[in-house]
């Protein structure tokens, strides 16, 4: 069978996205099996994920779904929405503002083209400390004493360990996060977050995405939950710059929390699956 794929990134974070608005390619119970065989950057077309569109269920303009390299669907993930709006403008899918659905619910976008950027600006999922929705056992809010590291976490879609270190180049990330990405206190698992105050309003931070169980080169949902936890605990304001190893991106936190960020297209083909 032959399909036709768009490569693209945010900040680095790269996705192969096939298009399911008119009809169904790959079938639901081979789409985590699509996502092991392409994702891998060796014998595939390599990417951290594989992202569907089709039509919105509800209210939405476009419905989106991530499989990631491990088969797990993800619920949420805010390179990926990036990206994935897009595809759908340069494809005439939706305009300069969408809303696109979800597994956490309905996600509202607004692109920022001109000739030399293409920005776009998300409104993310509410950031969510008590333990219950992040989710993670006990009540309260999670700050918890994990190996050497004290550990805060937060949901900002998917769940976010938090981790506040003087250098986050001196963290050897890959040997040290899958011991809390798996730690008992998570039900279901956590990305992790290395973080790395820069300036009053400006963090650095490093990823080790649940999923793709490596370090990824950005996060959205990931500097979305840093810059929350580091606002929260009065290192930054509520406007947070958050540098990732793939490069910048805003998030605005308030009553609503904004994260903006650029996307870009790498390049389309055809495979044979």
């Amino acid at each position: 069978m032959e399909i036709e794929f768009t490569k693209l990134h945010g900040n680095g974070n790269d996705f192969i996205l096939i298009d399911e608005h008119e009809r169904v390619i790959i079938p639901d119970p081979m789409k985590g099996e699509f996502a092991v065989s392409f994702c891998d950057r060796h014998f595939g077309i390599g990417a951290d994920g594989v992202l569907y569109l089709s039509k919105a269920a509800a209210t939405g303009d476009l419905r989106m779904r991530l499989f990631q390299p491990d088969q797990s669907e993800a619920e949420m993930c805010g390179n990926g929405v990036r990206c994935f709006a897009k595809y759908a403008y340069d494809h005439s899918l939706i305009g300069t503002k969408g809303v696109i659905e979800t597994m956490v619910g309905l996600i509202p976008v607004e692109l920022h083209c001109s000739d030399e950027d293409f920005m776009i600006k998300v409104l993310m999922p509410e950031p969510k400390f008590d333990r219950k929705e992040i989710p993670a056992t006990g009540s309260g809010d999670f700050d918890e004493k994990i190996g050497e590291y004290e550990v805060f976490a937060v949901n900002t879609g998917v769940p976010h360990a938090v981790i506040f270190v003087p250098s986050v180049e001196a963290v050897d990330i890959t040997a040290v996060s899958p011991g809390i990405r798996h730690y008992k206190t998570f039900p279901t698992g956590t990305n992790v977050n290395f973080v790395e105050k820069t300036g009053s309003d400006g963090i650095r931070i490093r990823t080790y995405e649940r999923g793709v169980e490596n370090e990824t080169l950005s996060c959205g949902t990931g500097a979305t939950a840093c810059a929350a936890m580091a606002h929260k605990l009065g290192y930054t304001g509520a406007t947070v710059h958050v540098e990732t190893e793939g490069g910048p991106l805003n998030i605005y936190l308030g009553k609503e929390t904004f994260m903006e960020g650029p996307a870009s297209t790498v390049f389309t083909g055809t495979i044979i699956f």
